[in-house]
C-alpha cells in the first residue's frame, strides 16, 4: 500500500508543477498589464504637466473669471460650476440610489417586475452620457422650465450617476452575510430597525466604492452638459438658476482655440479638474476606511 500511495504522489506531482507553471504565467501576464497601464497614466500625467503647470501655478489662474487671452484669466467659474455640480449630484443621486438600492434588496418582493427593473438598471448604467443630457434636456430645461442653469445641469449628471451608484451599493448590501439579519431578528429587532443600524453600515464602504466612480465620472462628463446648455465664458460665479460653466466645458473651450497659449491652459485646467476629482474621491475615501475600520 506504501507502494502504490507513492506511485500516486508521483503521479500528480506533474500535474500540480504544471499548474503552478501557468499560475505563474498568467501573473506575470497580469503584472505586465498593470505596469503597462500604470506606464501610459505616468506619460499621460507627464505631458499634461510638462504643458499646464507653469500656467497653473500662475497667480490668478485658480481665483479669476476668463479671459479671450491666453496668458491671462483663469478658471474660477469653472471650479464653482464643477463643484457645486458634484455636491447636488451627491446630495441628489446617493440617497435616491442607496434607497432604491435597500428596497430591491430588502424589501422588493421577487417577481417578474423586479426582474425587469433590474435589468433596465443594468442597461442604463452602459448608456451614453448624451443620451442623459437630451434627457436633461427635454425634461429640466423645458418640461420643468429651469431652462440652461446650473440645477439642469446638476439633475442631468444625478440621472447619470443613479444607475451605478443603484448597482454598486445593492453589490454592497448584498455581501452583507445572512447570519447578521438572523441574529438581528432573533433579538426582536424590527426589519428597519435591522436594515439601518446593522446591514446599512456594513455596507457603507462597498456603497462608497460606487459614488466615488459614479460622482468621478459626472464631474468629468462633458457631452451631457453641452447639451444642457452649459457655456465656455463667464464672467460670474453662477447661482443654481443662471448659466454655468463646468472644467470639461472649459478644457474643450481652450483647446479648440487656435492660438498656441490656450493649448498650456487647457493643460492646467485639466490638472485643476484632476485636482478636484482627487479631493472629493479623498473624502469618500476616506470616510470609506472610518467605516471599514469601525467594522
Amino acid at each position: 500500500m506504501a507502494t502504490a500511495f507513492s506511485d500516486d504522489s508521483q503521479e500528480f506531482t506533474p500535474n500540480i508543477e504544471r499548474r503552478e507553471s501557468i499560475g505563474k504565467i498568467f501573473e506575470y501576464i497580469f503584472l505586465l498589464g498593470l505596469l503597462l497601464g500604470l506606464f501610459i497614466l505616468a506619460l499621460l500625467l507627464f505631458d499634461i504637466g510638462k504643458d499646464g503647470l507653469a500656467r497653473f501655478l500662475t497667480p490668478g489662474f485658480l481665483t479669476e473669471t476668463p479671459s479671450r487671452f491666453p496668458d491671462k484669466g483663469g478658471i474660477l467659474p469653472a471650479i464653482v460650476s464643477s463643484v457645486s455640480l458634484g455636491v447636488i449630484v451627491i446630495l441628489v443621486a446617493v440617497p435616491i440610489g442607496v434607497g432604491a438600492a435597500l428596497y430591491l434588496e430588502e424589501y422588493a418582493p421577487k417577481a417578474w417586475w423586479t426582474d425587469i427593473i433590474e435589468i433596465n438598471i443594468s442597461n442604463l448604467a452602459g448608456v451614453p452620457s448624451i443620451v442623459y443630457g437630451l434627457l436633461g434636456l427635454g425634461v429640466f430645461n423645458y418640461l420643468l422650465g429651469f431652462g440652461p442653469a446650473l440645477i439642469s445641469g446638476a439633475l442631468t449628471l444625478s440621472l447619470l450617476s443613479l444607475p451605478v451608484i443603484i448597482v454598486t451599493s445593492r453589490e454592497a448590501i448584498r455581501s452583507v452575510p445572512d447570519s447578521l439579519r438572523h441574529a438581528s431578528y432573533g433579538l426582536g429587532i424590527t426589519k428597519w430597525q435591522t436594515v439601518s443600524n446593522h446591514v446599512l453600515p456594513y455596507a457603507i464602504p462597498g456603497i462608497l466604492t460606487g459614488v466615488i466612480i459614479s460622482v468621478s465620472r459626472a464631474i468629468g462628463d462633458a457631452a451631457s452638459l453641452i447639451v444642457v446648455g452649459a457655456v465656455s465664458f463667464l464672467t460670474f460665479n453662477p447661482g443654481l438658476f443662471q448659466r454655468f460653466m463646468a472644467l470639461p466645458i472649459q478644457i474643450y473651450s481652450y483647446i479648440t482655440r487656435p492660438e498656441p497659449g490656450f493649448s498650456n491652459a487647457a493643460a492646467a485646467t485639466i490638472i485643476a479638474l484632476l485636482a478636484v476629482i482627487l479631493v472629493l474621491n479623498g473624502i469618500a475615501i476616506y470616510i470609506r476606511q472610518r467605516f471599514s475600520a469601525i467594522h
